[in-house]
C-alpha cells in the first residue's frame, strides 16, 4: 500500500521544467494518497484526480520527449517508447479497472501503487540518464515480434491457468510494488549444455495465487501455506513448459532450479539493467502477474 510520497531532490535531473513536472506529478499522487484515505470525497474526488493526473502525465511525456529530441538524446527511442507503454498500455487498464471496480480504495491503491513505483524508477533511472547522471537500463530491446509471441503465448497460457479474462498492463515492467498485499515470486534457472542460463521470474499477487488455487481444487483457500507454495510452484514449471513450445526454448534446455524469492529478492535482478523481457498481466478481479525472462 502507498502511504505518501515526498518530493527529495536526488530527484532532480538538472533541466528546471522537466524537475518542475516531476514535482508537481509527486504533488498531485500525494493529494490522490489522502483523498482515497477520505471515505466522504475518496470516489468522485480521486476519479477526478486521476484524470488530471493522467492528462498532466501525457503533457509531461510530450514535453520531455521534446526535450530530449532538442539535445539529440542518443537513447530518445527507448525512452519514449516506454513513455508511449505507459501511456497507451497501463494507464488504459489501470483506468479501466478503476472504473470496473467504482473507484474503490484497493483499486485506487493499485492504481497508485504502481503509478507511484514506475514515477519514482522512471525518474532516478531513465531521467536521470538524460543529462549523463546515470546510465538507462533498458539495454537490450527485443524486436516488437518477439514481445508480441511472448505476450500471446503468456496470455494464453495465463487465462487457461485463471479461468479469467487476461490483459497485459505494461510491456516495460520495470520491478515495481503492484500489489497491496503480498506477492509469491519464483525464479526457474534453465540450462543447457553449450548456452548460458536462462532465468524466468514468475510473480503472483497472493489473491491471484489463492483464487487460482481456490477454483482449481473446488474449495475457498484464504491463507498463503506451505501447500500453496509448492502448489504454485508446480503451476509455475507447468506454465512455463506452456511457453516453451511458443519462446526462446529449444530442446536442449532443462529446468535445473525453481527457487522461491521474497520481492524485495526479485526487485534486486533489476540493479544491474533490466530483463530484455519484462511483462505485466492483470486478470480480471484476482489480481496481478508479472513475467520477466533474463536471457
Amino acid at each position: 500500500m502507498v502511504k505518501e510520497i515526498k518530493w527529495n531532490d536526488r530527484f532532480n535531473i538538472g533541466v528546471d521544467s522537466i524537475d518542475s513536472a516531476h514535482r508537481k506529478l509527486f504533488s498531485i499522487v500525494g493529494k490522490l494518497i489522502a483523498l482515497n484515505e477520505d471515505p466522504a470525497r475518496q470516489q468522485h474526488a480521486c476519479r477526478e484526480g486521476i484524470k488530471y493526473f493522467k492528462s498532466y502525465t501525457i503533457k509531461h511525456f510530450a514535453d520531455e520527449e521534446a526535450y530530449m529530441q532538442s539535445i539529440d538524446y542518443p537513447g530518445y527511442s527507448i525512452h519514449k517508447s516506454l513513455h508511449d507503454n505507459m501511456r497507451d498500455k497501463t494507464l488504459p487498464v489501470l483506468e479501466a479497472e478503476l472504473e470496473d471496480q467504482e473507484y474503490s480504495p484497493e483499486s485506487v491503491q493499485h492504481f497508485l501503487g504502481i503509478c507511484t513505483g514506475w514515477l519514482n524508477g522512471h525518474i532516478m533511472i531513465e531521467d536521470r540518464a538524460i543529462t549523463g547522471k546515470n546510465a538507462h537500463k533498458w539495454i537490450h530491446q527485443p524486436s516488437d515480434d518477439e514481445v508480441k509471441d511472448l505476450e500471446k503465448a503468456t496470455l494464453q497460457g495465463l487465462q487457461a491457468l485463471c479461468q479469467s479474462k487476461v490483459q497485459v498492463i505494461s510491456r516495460h515492467y520495470g520491478g515495481e510494488q503492484f500489489s497491496t498485499g503480498k506477492t509469491l515470486c519464483y525464479r526457474l534457472t534453465y540450462c543447457s549444455k553449450k548456452d548460458r542460463p536462462i532465468r524466468l521470474y514468475l510473480v503472483y499477487e497472493e489473491k491471484l495465487a489463492l483464487k487460482t488455487l481456490s477454483d482449481i481444487l473446488d474449495k475457498e483457500i484464504k491463507k498463503v501455506d506451505l501447500t500453496v507454495v509448492s502448489a504454485m510452484k508446480i503451476l509455475s514449471e507447468q506454465f512455463v513448459a506452456h511457453l516453451k513450445s511458443h519462446f526462446i526454448f529449444d530442446k536442449g534446455y532443462r529446468l535445473e532450479r525453481n527457487d522461491m524469492m521474497s520481492f524485495e529478492q526479485f526487485v534486486r535482478t533489476f540493479d544491474k539493467q533490466f530483463p530484455p523481457f519484462s511483462l505485466l498481466f492483470s486478470a480480471e478481479d484476482m489480481g496481478y502477474f508479472a513475467f520477466c525472462a533474463q536471457l
